[in-house]
């Protein structure tokens, strides 16, 4: 008995992972006691709350823990976890399989002090782990992996991990067989066998997922996982968990000599297998955090590129301000603008500009966006109006592209020195056209979608700029930009910031719309990109 309070404290003392703590704790008690039914509470600032509950369904951890509803879900008995005169918690069991003697129950209580210590360390830890923010949560995982399970490896590995926990159970108790397996989705499989082969793996997740506590297999519910493990001659099964979730499992033969395995064993390898779920989550983490450090340097490359797919600085023209900016809502972004001139470049020559919005968001959307810079650039010619450029670059583009694929657009022909301006308005937003005067025109949609249906037909607008007049296109993220309650920025405060500072500077006006944008969103996240043209007709 001393022996087993010694083993259950070393396991105890040796982590500072709450959850960790209170599984073994109830893991080990349950085990002990032979129970079906267990649960343990935790005392925090609103009372005692549920932090653990086994095989009592009409319970739910969360919950405050009320003693008349324990009992009457079969909680037989009730523990005390105290720490001096605090109560820290409670643990509860069902009736167990055999009956609890003074010495068993002396035992179960030393462990109680033992647990309140522990929980009280952990409890301090995580707080000092909270506090301290200079720390990355790369070197908390790392720390957690060295304190946690030290004795397990210094490898990142999973198969390794695999490997030096089947060498602890065997070595400890000399045994000769076993097959230990972990698995977590997106990952492959860790299996190690050896003496003792199992059938695929995968075709036993579900029944082993069914186990919540080590058991000998003479003790397993009977059914098609008892079978298997009875015909291989295997005698205890040690489930690997982490909170409902089932990771894996270790099935032992026989020991050396034909001794069993007893209580103070399977509650040993209970805490050996909780260590051991510690370790394969931080080998799994690792492989995951590389495997994501991988794919943002591949972002951030196709965000240089996308970068540059925006032209560096827009055209010189004669008698026409312009000014431009996109704001992507991730790292790379769907939206497009740009400016081109239309044959030979110079101040006085035509210019084509265009603001696109792809359907979808990210290395997607920033693909197709790519696919209409070129196609634009390649069709653009003197000859070719404003219509037919934009039919033919949908054409390409429900060629090249999925169904799904299509992207709004506003495009126009303009000349500087006449200020007249041919457009095509591709299911896009309207274009916001402000004259000198303060009257208000918008240009609507004069066909579908680019891409998005072959052989649709598109109309062309022409409209005169006049001096003084300010034009405004933008994507729908301008005006469905959201704030925390999930409410429009809207095109009636668009046109209002436009209306309030058309006198400024097209650069000063853009600069005031994002202002405006940000202020009205606050803290919400950005759900999609935003981009806006701004051009002026010099008075």
């Amino acid at each position: 008995m001393l022996e087993a309070l010694l083993e259950s404290s070393q396991l105890l003392y040796s982590s500072l992972d709450l959850d960790f703590l209170l599984q073994h704790l109830l893991r080990t008690v349950m085990g002990r006691r032979l129970v079906t039914k267990g649960l343990i509470a935790v005392a925090d600032d609103e009372g005692m709350r549920l932090s653990l509950v086994r095989g009592l369904p009409t319970l739910e951890a969360g919950r405050p823990f009320v003693e008349e509803d324990a009992t009457q879900a079969g909680i037989d008995r009730l523990y005390e976890i105290r720490q001096g005169e605090d109560l820290v918690g409670l643990l509860g069991l069902g009736r167990g399989l055999r009956q609890l003697d003074p010495a068993e129950d002396e035992f179960l209580k030393a462990l109680m002090g033992i647990a309140a210590t522990s929980i009280a360390n952990a409890r301090s830890h995580f707080e000092v782990q909270r506090l301290n923010e200079d720390l990355s949560q790369k070197v908390q995982d790392l720390n957690t992996l060295l304190e946690m399970v030290r004795s397990l490896t210094s490898n990142l590995d999973p198969e390794t991990v695999a490997h030096v926990l089947a060498l602890t159970l065997t070595g400890r108790w000399g045994i000769s067989r076993y097959a230990v397996a972990a698995w977590k989705d997106g990952h492959p499989s860790v299996v190690r066998q050896r003496g003792l082969r199992l059938p695929d793996i995968d075709s036993l997740r579900d029944d082993l997922a069914s186990i919540s506590a080590p058991l000998l297999v003479a003790d397993l519910p009977e059914g098609r996982l008892k079978s298997i493990l009875k015909e291989r001659k295997a005698e205890a099964l040690f489930p690997l968990r982490t909170g409902e979730q089932a990771l894996g499992a270790i099935a032992l033969g026989a020991r050396l000599g034909g001794l069993p395995l007893n209580p103070g064993d399977l509650e040993f390898g209970a805490g050996l297998a909780g260590q051991a779920v510690v370790a394969f989550e931080n080998g799994w983490h690792f492989h995951e955090t590389l495997e994501k450090r991988k794919i943002e340097q591949e972002i951030g490359v196709a965000a240089s590129i996308q970068k540059d797919l925006f032209p560096s600085s827009l055209p010189e023209l004669k008698g026409i301000e312009m000014a431009a900016h996109s704001l992507a809502a991730r790292q790379v972004g769907g939206d497009y603008y740009d400016a081109i001139p239309v044959g030979a470049p110079g101040p006085e020559g035509p210019c084509l500009i265009c603001v696109a919005d792809i359907s979808g968001k990210g290395i997607p959307a920033s693909l197709l966006m790519s696919n209409i810079q070129a196609t634009l650039r390649a069709l653009l010619n003197e000859e070719v109006s404003v219509v037919d450029l934009v039919s033919r670059t949908s054409e390409l583009l429900h060629a090249t592209t999925p169904a799904s694929k299509y992207a709004t657009a506003l495009i126009l022909r303009l000349d500087p020195l006449s200020g007249e301006a041919r457009y095509v308005n591709a299911g896009h937003n309207d274009g916001i056209l402000i004259r000198a005067s303060g009257e208000v025109e918008k240009w609507k949609s004069t066909g579908p979608p680019v891409g998005l249906l072959p052989g649709l037909p598109f109309g062309e607008a022409n409209v005169e700029l006049r001096p003084g007049d300010l034009l405004a296109v933008c994507s729908d993220g301008v005006v469905e930009a959201q704030d925390a309650e999930e409410e429009e920025f809207e095109e009636e405060r668009f046109l209002e910031v436009l209306l309030e500072n058309r006198e400024l500077p097209v650069s000063e006006i853009l600069e005031k719309v994002f202002q405006a944008i940000d202020s009205f969103v606050g803290d919400a996240p950005q759900h999609d990109d935003i981009t806006l043209f701004l051009i002026r007709r010099s008075p």
